[in-house]
């Protein structure tokens, strides 16, 4: 799909047919649909890794791997039994010690994609975890997913990712990033997010009722749609699991990113009309995932 950085693309449902996702063959195994590796969860927030991690393997991934903080672990394992689960020495805040590098180094050429961040609390540890991991996973085929407090490496003014990544902020989280007020945000979303796409080499996913996903080098597309109930709780956490998943299975950043968006609104839009815009869960949103797929698929 050519996307000139002078025109922004409609993600919508004819885009979507143009541009099929990678699909493994009828023969293949759970390897060919690609392992993807969730780090994330805390104390507070171990439901977070468990919403990403199973949307993750709604958008179709075959092998999941979770790696979050030694006390949650087994709860996790328990939610999620497709999953091999690691567990990690944690922070007094909420995140994780520089020994977890170590644990997973080995993983780094085994999987396909990695998402870190949901349910993380301890911004400055996961800064570092994140700037020691991303040296080992340069030159590999690996796409990188940083998702809620992950984001904040790019605090640092200086930073620049040496390959691209998927960085998944809401006007809030992008008015953090980079200093701007959130209502600044809110109203030139297109601006800040194409400068941020530039500033740190990241295809930027700018969440909001408009959504902007803008690649470094200024391809631009944007969805509208879904509704005000996917504000709510965990609805971050399934959408980067769902662009996880999707890049697990070959599709390229940009394209895991846009129909990752689409996906997502288009499950709350299905969840309003079964319980009303507001009060469906985002745990709820990953089971609509498949069927979503297989939709927006045909002609």
């Amino acid at each position: 799909m050519e996307t000139p950085s002078s025109s922004t693309y409609s993600v919508d449902a004819t885009a979507l047919r143009a541009w099929p996702l990678p699909m493994p063959s009828g023969d293949g195994d759970k390897e060919a649909r690609g392992h993807v590796l969730i780090l994330g969860g805390s104390r507070e927030m171990p439901g977070a890794v468990i919403l990403a991690a199973t949307a993750a393997l709604r958008a179709g991934a075959g092998k999941l791997t979770i790696a979050t903080g030694a006390s949650v672990a087994q709860l996790v394992a328990l939610a999620l039994p497709e999953a091999r689960v690691i567990g990690l020495a944690e922070t007094d805040q909420g995140g994780f010690t520089e020994a977890a590098v170590g644990k997973l180094d080995p993983l780094a050429d085994k999987v396909n994609a990695i998402l870190i961040g949901p349910g993380m609390q301890d911004e400055e540890a996961t800064a570092v975890l994140v700037r020691a991991l991303l040296p080992r996973l340069d030159g590999s085929d690996v796409s990188v997913v940083l998702d809620a407090c992950a984001m904040g490496i790019v605090l640092d003014e200086s930073f620049r990712f040496s390959v691209p990544v998927i960085l998944t902020p809401h006007a809030g989280e992008m008015a953090h990033l980079t200093g701007a007020t959130k209502e600044a945000v809110s109203a030139a979303p297109d601006e800040h997010a194409a400068q941020a796409a530039r500033d740190w080499n990241a295809v930027v996913v700018l969440k909001g009722a408009r959504t902007v996903i803008i690649a470094p080098a200024g391809e631009r597309w944007q969805h509208e749609g879904g509704n005000v109930g996917l504000g709510t709780s965990g609805s971050g956490d399934t959408l980067a699991g769902i662009i996880a998943g999707l890049a697990a299975r070959g599709a390229a950043l940009p394209q895991a990113a846009c129909w990752g968006v689409a996906l997502h609104a288009r499950a709350g839009e299905e969840l309003a009309e079964r319980f009303g815009v507001l009060g469906y869960l985002a745990r709820e949103i990953p089971e609509h995932i498949p069927a979503l797929m297989e939709s927006f698929a045909r002609p």
